[in-house]
């Protein structure tokens, strides 16, 4: 084909194009351009401590610079940045920079229960890996948990522990049969899959009568959350050990609890079984799992969308890279979770509770 043959293909193929649609979709990508580029500065402003001096007053880049040790150009920039992408608010007769309460709330407060700047550190783990990813790809290898970047570890524990201290005690555990009074009477609980430790130390803090044993395979979020029990003051009572959860050490825990890991696990049909090995009769299984419908076509949304690409990125390798492989993704969903249960030997399976990005279940031999 010629040059000007393939102009007037190509010209064929533009007169074919809704050019309604073709800007809804630019509009989406120039969106989507926009988040992406921000993402970085997110993390920026939350290493340097930019969103916590901001959130006390209105400041000049100046002022907030010399706060916080920086660059003032630099933190003009930034500033710039945020005000674009909503993030801060900008008052051109001042020449100011703020962040309302509900800004401040999210991008502040490390414990409030709508802090985000963790989600941000995932992404850049995300990005990290992408060249590992393309290889994976092609050979349909895995990639471990223990192989990502740093970041990963960390950002997983900022952005998932905003929502296990607001739920977790004050709705999950309730909504289970029996387990919140059996907890504050005093139970043996392992919490599996527990990565840095956040869950397993807020149910410590809540529950003071009962005893605590978190299980990871990853040796250095052990050593991190046997530090973080140190800093809560419950080393007494909570122990952490490096352990799989086809074969993690212990039996007659009255709750084990896997708190969005279950999908990331090649084997969790072998992990069920040993579950209800270590359990003792009629106790309880919590999991929980991100947020999904049972069909793909119902997860296409924002939520889903979020899931799918941190699953493309970070669960489905760390499945596959494991010895069995199920791959069950971020975005299993209800049914496919409870085929797996059943195959673990639980006879009862419940939804318990939800939240926008969370589903809660009970299970029970």
């Amino acid at each position: 084909m010629t040059i000007n043959q393939r102009l007037a293909s190509t010209r064929k193929t533009t007169m074919a194009i809704d050019e309604a649609k073709l800007n809804e979709f630019m509009g989406n990508f120039v969106r989507d351009l926009g988040a992406v580029t921000h993402a970085s500065t997110v993390v920026i402003g939350d290493q340097l401590g930019l969103y916590k001096a901001l959130a006390v007053e209105p400041m000049a880049a100046e002022t907030l610079a010399a706060r916080t040790g920086c660059d003032a150009r630099y933190v003009l920039e930034w500033l710039s940045a945020q005000a674009a992408s909503g993030y801060a608010q900008y008052d051109p007769a001042t020449r100011m920079f703020s962040l309302s309460e509900e800004q401040a709330l999210a991008l502040a407060v490390e414990g409030s229960p709508v802090f985000i700047p963790g989600a941000f550190q995932l992404a850049i783990a995300m990005f990290a890996a992408v060249p590992k990813l393309i290889d994976a790809f092609r050979s349909g290898a895995g990639l471990g948990w223990h192989e990502q970047h740093p970041a990963l570890f960390i950002g997983t524990e900022r952005f998932f522990r905003p929502g296990y201290a607001a739920n977790l005690v004050a709705h999950w555990i309730p909504a289970l049969d029996g387990v919140d009074a059996k907890l504050k009477a005093g139970a043996k609980v392992a919490d599996v899959g527990c990565g840095h430790g956040a869950s397993t130390l807020i149910m410590a803090q809540a529950y003071p009568n009962s005893r605590f044993y978190g299980y990871d395979y990853h040796e250095p979020s052990i050593r991190h959350a046997r530090d973080a029990a140190t800093r809560a003051g419950v080393a007494d009572r909570v122990t952490f050990d490096v352990a799989r959860a086809q074969d993690f050490p212990g039996d007659g825990f009255d709750l084990v609890a896997v708190f969005d890991c279950l999908h990331d696990m090649d084997d969790p049909v072998s992990a069920s079984r040993h579950v209800k090995e270590a359990l003792k009769t009629d106790c309880t299984w919590l999991i929980v799992e991100p947020f999904a419908n049972d069909t793909l076509e119902d997860n296409l949304n924002p939520i889903g969308r979020i899931f799918y690409s941190a699953s493309t990125c970070i669960c489905t390798p760390a499945s596959r890279s494991q010895e069995v492989g199920l791959c069950l993704g971020a975005q299993a969903g209800e049914q496919r979770l409870r085929t797996v249960v059943a195959k673990g030997g639980f006879n009862h399976f419940r939804r318990a509770t939800e939240t926008p990005f969370n589903l809660v279940f009970e299970a029970r031999a």
